[in-house]
């Protein structure tokens, strides 16, 4: 019995009040040491889907996200923009040293396109990081596309309205993105593997002329 008890204790998926545990599951850092340190000291889950929860479109989960794209598309993968609500400046996101060429933005005119879309290039082996705006998502759905991040090991970061908070899902990272009053962003973990939900941070994340995502245009 004590082995059982044992082996129990070592797993990551147990959680144990007197600690926080570490997580175990592959995963990116976010590239904001405060934020990893809040999820388990690791960042963006591989092989699973993220949710990013915000009101409205352009109050710095971009930025939130740039360090990742900046170094999946340095080290050769694709990274997919679905149906994105703005264009980015490409310009200063080569200034802040993306990739360009590792860009790809897809623009499906339906739901099942999109889904499609979103399955194949979760499970192509040239992808990094998918980051979609889906609009509503069945609960089949999302489990359809964590399936496919599981088979292609990669990183799918889905950008939802923030009225979901109070919905279950299977993503296994939730984040509730609030703009803050001095250009910067709260951050709420609903949901992260590994631990328990509630901690909360605050990343400073510029806002100026100078960010590769403040000149934009409406795609229509």
């Amino acid at each position: 019995m004590n082995d059982v008890l044992n082996t129990l204790m070592q797993d990551s998926r147990i959680w144990q009040g007197h600690k926080q545990v570490r997580n175990r599951h592959p995963a990116e850092s976010t590239g904001y040491t405060a934020l990893d340190n809040q999820l388990g000291g690791t960042g963006w889950p591989r092989g699973a889907l993220t949710e990013c929860l915000l009101d409205a479109p352009g109050i710095g989960e971009l930025q939130l996200v740039l360090p990742l794209m900046r170094q999946l598309s340095l080290d050769g993968k694709s990274v997919f923009w679905l149906n994105p609500p703005h264009t980015p400046y490409a310009p200063a996101m080569a200034r802040e040293g993306v990739d360009l060429d590792r860009l790809i933005m897809v623009h499906p005119q339906s739901q099942p396109d999109l889904l499609w879309t979103l399955e194949n290039c979760l499970r192509s082996p040239v992808t990094g990081l998918v980051l979609a705006w889906p609009g509503k998502l069945a609960g089949r759905d999302i489990r359809r596309l964590q399936l496919a991040a599981e088979a292609g090991s990669n990183i799918c970061i889905l950008f939802r309205d923030r009225a979901l908070t109070e919905h279950s899902s299977p993503a296994a990272l939730r984040l509730e993105l609030t703009a803050g009053k001095h250009q910067d962003l709260k951050i709420n973990i609903l949901k992260r593997r590994g631990g328990w939900p509630g901690q909360r941070c605050t990343l400073p994340l510029c806002r100026t002329d100078t960010t590769p995502f403040s000149d934009t245009r409406v795609v229509h």
